[in-house]
């Protein structure tokens, strides 16, 4: 049990909440604005469930932590449906399969598996909070440019795409469980490429573009921008995760808010020609940019032979023990840098209440810092 945990002083608890997905970049997040006191709806009691024994990067909030798979039926049950005073759940969590008719299939039944552990057995049970997020509008990974996405900026209120999607599938059991329960209410948001910190995090932009650089600076290359000329100088937007946090909690406690999906980003836009000169400075790299004419560069093929030179790196800077494959979400980057990005507005959040932003370069640089103050990069 975390050191925190066994020194918590009795307290009375206004409410209960169970983060499925606790190490995750946005459970991350939640864990630690959770437990402050003085965030909306507190004191909170927070339990915070991941797969994975609970990690050295996570183990300084006062969280119980429970380790479980939650796409077993069975773990599921017996871990969670005896946590009776969770009042709500927040779920920010998913698994990625090889086809989308598949991360249906799997990240359905998981979510499936928390609601029926939780929405029989957890009498104060209020609310359900769902994260899931842009490819609502865009579709799924593997339908990128064969399929027509939505006319941006994007509004919630747009139909589904007619395309296989997980997000729908969990959206449909959400709204399918709620209903079992009088009073139960429900909250979506989705936030577009986000900004935070996690290791385990399988989309983690900021983290995977440290790592880029920090390979680079060990082996004194210039630190060239890996994607497209539509990408580099497009206005591109991000949602930090404590601001997404910041939502759900928002949602949480705002009667304005309940059985609502809302858009979550930071507010304002940003180049990543403008941020990229922000990442050279942070690795002292004084060589970088676009390379005109050139073809696309591709991390994923890039970094394909890279571990060795990681493990040099780790050892000779003493940072955490990390594969490289665990830090480096190549794949996610070059999905996000590869072509022109998709705007959304917020309009309609402001218009239920909720005005929180957050500058994107301040963001950027706050996320590269805490990776490298967690020692996962140099």
């Amino acid at each position: 049990m975390n050191k925190l945990v066994e020194k918590e002083a009795p307290q009375s608890f206004q409410n209960v909440a169970l983060v499925i997905g606790i190490t995750g970049i946005v459970g991350n997040s939640l864990a630690e604005i959770l437990t402050l006191r003085n965030t909306p709806g507190g004191p909170w009691k927070v339990y915070g469930v991941a797969r994975r024994p609970r990690p050295s990067w996570n183990d300084n909030h006062p969280v119980h932590y429970i380790q479980c798979n939650i796409s077993d039926e069975h773990d599921t049950q017996a871990k969670l449906s005896v946590l009776t005073d969770v009042t709500h759940i927040f779920y920010v969590s998913w698994s990625s399969r090889p086809t989308e008719a598949q991360n249906c299939e799997v990240n359905g039944a998981m979510f499936r598996n928390v609601l029926r552990a939780l929405i029989p057995n957890a009498p104060n049970l209020r609310h359900v909070s769902l994260q899931t997020g842009a490819k609502h509008y865009v579709g799924p990974f593997e339908l990128f440019g064969k399929i027509k996405p939505h006319e941006p900026p994007f509004t919630e209120d747009l139909p589904r795409l007619n395309a296989p999607n997980f997000y729908y599938t969990q959206e449909d059991i959400l709204m399918e469980e709620v209903q079992k329960k009088e009073g139960l209410t429900w909250f979506v948001n989705r936030p577009q490429v986000i900004f935070g910190f996690s290791p385990y995090s399988l989309m983690n932009l900021i983290g995977t573009l440290c790592v880029y650089a920090a390979i680079c600076k060990h082996e004194s290359v210039p630190l060239m921008f890996p994607g497209t000329k539509a990408a580099w100088e497009c206005y591109s937007i991000a949602s930090d995760a404590d601001l997404i946090a910041e939502q759900h909690v928002w949602g949480a406690v705002n009667a304005h808010a309940r059985n609502e999906a809302f858009n979550i980003s930071n507010g304002d836009v940003f180049k990543w020609k403008h941020l990229w000169k922000v990442l050279a400075d942070k690795f002292g790299i004084e060589d970088y940019g676009f390379e005109e004419g050139s073809s696309c560069l591709r991390l994923s093929e890039l970094m394909k032979d890279k571990g060795h030179v990681w493990e040099e790196i780790v050892k000779e800077n003493q940072l955490q023990q990390t594969k490289l494959d665990e830090v480096g979400d190549w794949w996610f980057a070059d999905v996000i840098l590869g072509g022109e990005a998709f705007l959304y507005t917020m309009n309609k959040a402001k218009e239920h209440g909720f005005f929180g932003f957050r500058n994107s370069t301040k963001s950027f640089i706050n996320w590269i810092d805490r990776t490298k103050a967690y020692k996962i990069v140099p």
